[in-house]
């Protein structure tokens, strides 16, 4: 089996972007923070919509709604444009798809459930908002985790599973974010995705040689800059971090436009992540955008609060 291989002047180039996002992200938070400080009026009640959706792109956001909001997610990926105009840039090569449903019980607490069409995956998930940042007050962050579980329920003759729980798969987001202005927020995570059990490694003649690690680390980076009321830039990095014996997932890159309203959301967006379920992205994305394997996505939301 032919080990892949790691672009080492690619890689450092990705860590360099990451170290100069985190720079810029904390050096935002300090001038803030002494420009807070000086305020005459402290008002620690949490900032308003520093993301305008739970999602952005691929990822959570440290957003948790009010008590008493029910929401419906719809996301959609393309297959990737590498082909070009045979199967017109992805768009009728192989999708894939998620509907949602996400509830919020009680203050800071967000919970939901989906069904994925790849790996036909249900996944079930909790999101608790740990720290809110106050307008010129209290907590200069929002602090927010998320967990989320999900199983693949293919029939078995289609898996490598031996035992049903062989299909569950789980991740782990610790996200930190802040609302640098009224138009630019950010937001930095480690992730860790973790699979009960993952499909053999066979070589050429069919032998199984191993398996890669169940737990694989990450870190992702995510930005919004709004140049009006109702739309704004959004940009996501994704960083593997464990370096894997077999396959080594590549990074992500997205970038789009949002478009909000009171009660919708709606992304689109390039990128290069096409699961729809976070451990599987983090672990297992084969996509490359040096490699023009680039794909189109789209996010919309629906909100009711009752």
């Amino acid at each position: 089996m032919k080990r892949f291989k790691i672009d080492h002047e690619h890689f450092s180039s990705n860590i360099t972007f990451c170290l100069i996002f985190l720079a810029a992200f904390f050096s935002c938070f300090v001038n803030i923070q002494a420009q807070d400080e000086v305020m005459p009026e402290k008002d620690s009640r949490p900032v308003k919509n520093t993301f305008e959706s739970i999602w952005l792109l691929d990822n959570q956001t440290v957003l948790v709604p009010i008590k008493g909001t029910f929401e419906m997610d719809f996301q959609h990926r393309f297959g990737t444009w590498e082909k070009g105009y045979d199967d017109f840039f992805g768009i009728f090569a192989p999708s894939n798809m998620r509907i949602g449903f996400d509830y919020v019980p009680v203050d800071r607490l967000l919970v939901g459930f989906g069904f994925t069409k790849l790996d036909q995956l249900w996944d079930v998930y909790g999101k608790y908002a740990l720290l809110r940042q106050g307008r010129t007050a209290g907590s200069p962050i929002s602090l927010t985790y998320y967990v989320n579980a999900a199983m693949d329920t293919r029939e078995k003759e289609n898996t490598y599973f031996t035992q049903n729980a062989d299909r569950w798969s789980f991740y782990h987001q610790l996200m930190i974010g802040r609302k640098i202005t009224d138009d630019l927020s950010l937001q930095v995570s480690g992730n860790l995705s973790w699979f009960n059990t993952k499909a053999p490694v066979v070589n050429s003649e069919g032998v199984v040689i191993g398996r890669d690690q169940n737990k694989h680390f990450s870190a992702s980076a995510l930005a919004r800059y709004k140049f009006s009321n109702t739309m704004g830039l959004i940009v996501e990095y994704d960083q593997p971090i464990t370096d894997q014996k077999y396959f080594d997932p590549e990074p992500n890159l997205s970038i789009g436009l949002e478009l909000v309203t009171s009660s919708h959301a709606f992304q689109v967006f390039v990128g290069n992540f096409q699961s729809l379920i976070p451990q599987y992205n983090q672990s297992f994305n084969a996509n490359s955008f040096s490699d023009n394997q680039i794909l189109i996505g789209f996010n919309i939301t629906r909100l009711w609060n009752f």
